[in-house]
């Protein structure tokens, strides 16, 4: 479970290297932590610099200071899954999307979780390398 004012690692070709929590989005809980699967608003605090080309690269569509929408892939708390075992990530990570839902880059370079495909991120599970 993520809080507010938890910092991540984004995994996607989008230009962010680290991000902010800084809302959880639709949780039906209190509490307000985020889980696998959900949506949450994040400020990027670390960015790929801009390069020397002006052309329209994935890598040059997020800034340090913007603020954009997420949905979280990994996270350090334990998620029990269904036939009673738990999995945990050694980091809390994210894949930054737009206000329709898409992904910004196209590309995801490290782990997700599976209980992505069940929240309706399959998309985002059909693009990672591998599925934990």
């Amino acid at each position: 479970m993520l809080g507010l004012k938890a910092t991540m690692a984004i995994i996607d070709n989008s230009g962010a290297l680290v991000a902010e929590c800084v809302n959880v989005l639709k949780v039906k809980t209190g509490h307000g932590m985020a889980r696998i699967g959900d949506e949450i608003v994040v400020v990027v605090k670390k960015a790929r610099g801009v390069a020397a080309q002006t052309s329209q690269s994935a890598a040059n569509k997020v800034r340090k200071g913007d603020v954009r929408r997420a949905v979280v892939v990994r996270t350090k708390y334990p998620t029990r899954r269904p036939d009673g075992r738990y999995i945990r990530f050694d980091d809390n990570a994210a894949v930054l999307i737009n206000h329709k839902k898409e992904m910004i880059g196209n590309r995801i370079g490290s782990v997700v979780a599976a209980e992505l495909r069940a929240k309706g991120w399959g998309k985002i599970v059909s693009l990672a390398p591998k599925v934990v």
